[in-house]
């Protein structure tokens, strides 16, 4: 039991540090000025690259200019709000999200083969999906939260069933790469609540012949096919594996110190497919080179670093789950959209965080940031 209780010293000792009685300026404002800082230079990078990546679309770049500041308005504005609010209402937008998926199922806008939005009159369309982004690790922060940690056998299933039911809906629509996502925010959770190493350990026994299951009987062919592809893109040149081909040829062609700003070939001849979304990391890389993508990294990981550092400080346990699995589960972004661009892990339309072109998914990262701001500036005591 000892052992148990000193796996995981981030859920429950944490409360001796960051308390001081002197309020800066900046949490009585409940903006983390460092955050800020990180993600005003992600964003000016994002918007740098875009307009090379875009063939320089200046109208491209002012609808993400657009997208960028309801971002962060809508972190600010969310960094406002007390995180006790959240908590309350949290089952609320669970339920809710839940209500949404099942309804893309029914009435939701076919896509490209797939079934993931709702169109709202006088709106536009919407992806239910993406607020389970923030919904999953909400619910199971909430949930923890008022159960004693380390979790037991049955708080584990419990929250378990609270992952599987979201994840199992955005995998029908179908949206793998979502669900994925999804259910690792939800996990986070459960791992940051101090889930005991055996119970780790015999997941992980029980994932590897789940993966035989998954090929066999859940993945479709498309799916299937994407991993064959990533096993040996050279089958498919001129087809399914042109994506990661051209992909690595422009990651390959900027070198050290890349070609110069503007000065990729792959995105401007339209080599490379989707070089300013999902795979705008392969156009910036062409044009900036390893030290380029370095210095972004690093300013990624100053970000993400900052971000668990405030969910270890923190007071609150539902806060403190909640703004480390946001925190992991940028990483995860990071990690799956470089991963697939590089050519290690299969192609899932996942894009690169606060860089890629997208008004929805960056609008709700920024929400998610606006939430860490909020559960760290306020400080509420724990419960």
């Amino acid at each position: 039991m000892s052992h148990t209780n000193q796996q995981y010293k981030f859920s429950r000792h944490s409360n001796h540090l960051g308390k001081d009685d002197a309020v800066s300026l900046w949490q009585k404002l409940h903006i983390d000025p460092w955050l800020m800082l990180l993600l005003i230079t992600i964003s000016c990078i994002g918007l740098t690259i875009l307009y090379s990546a875009s063939n320089q679309n200046i109208g491209l770049v002012f609808r993400q200019s657009i997208s960028y500041f309801i971002g962060f308005m809508v972190m600010i504005v969310m960094a406002q709000i007390p995180p006790n609010f959240y908590r309350t209402l949290t089952p609320v937008f669970y339920v809710g999200g839940i209500f949404l998926l099942v309804m893309v199922l029914v009435i939701g806008e076919v896509r490209m083969g797939a079934q993931r939005w709702i169109r709202i009159p006088g709106f536009g369309s919407v992806q239910p999906s993406e607020f389970m982004r923030l919904g999953m690790p909400m619910m199971t922060a909430w949930f923890l939260s008022k159960r004693e940690l380390p979790p037991n056998l049955i708080t584990v299933f419990s929250t378990l069933a609270l992952i599987i039911v979201p994840v199992l809906l955005i995998a029908k629509e179908p949206d793998l790469g979502t669900s994925l996502l999804v259910a690792a925010s939800g996990i986070f959770v459960l791992f940051l609540a101090g889930l005991p190493w055996w119970m780790i350990g015999t997941a992980i026994a029980i994932l590897i012949p789940f993966i035989a299951i998954l090929w066999n009987f859940l993945m479709l062919p498309y799916q299937k096919q994407r991993v064959l592809t990533l096993l040996n893109p050279e089958a498919d040149v001129h087809g399914t594996g042109w994506n990661i081909i051209q992909s690595k040829t422009a990651i390959g062609s900027g070198g050290l110190s890349g070609k110069g700003y503007l000065e990729g070939t792959q995105s401007h001849l339209e080599f490379l497919p989707e070089g300013h979304t999902d795979f705008i990391i392969a156009a910036f890389s062409e044009e900036f080179g390893l030290f380029g993508v370095c210095v972004l990294m690093f300013i990624y990981a100053c970000l993400l670093a900052r971000t668990l550092y405030l969910a270890f400080i923190n007071q609150n346990v539902y806060g403190r789950l909640l703004a480390g699995a946001i925190g992991l589960s940028f990483f995860v972004y990071i990690f799956v959209n470089v991963g697939m661009v590089g050519g290690i892990l299969p192609v899932v339309g996942v894009p690169l965080p606060l860089i890629s072109y997208g008004g929805t998914a960056l609008i709700t990262l920024m929400a998610g940031f606006g939430l860490v701001m909020s559960v760290h500036t306020h400080q509420q005591h724990k419960i």
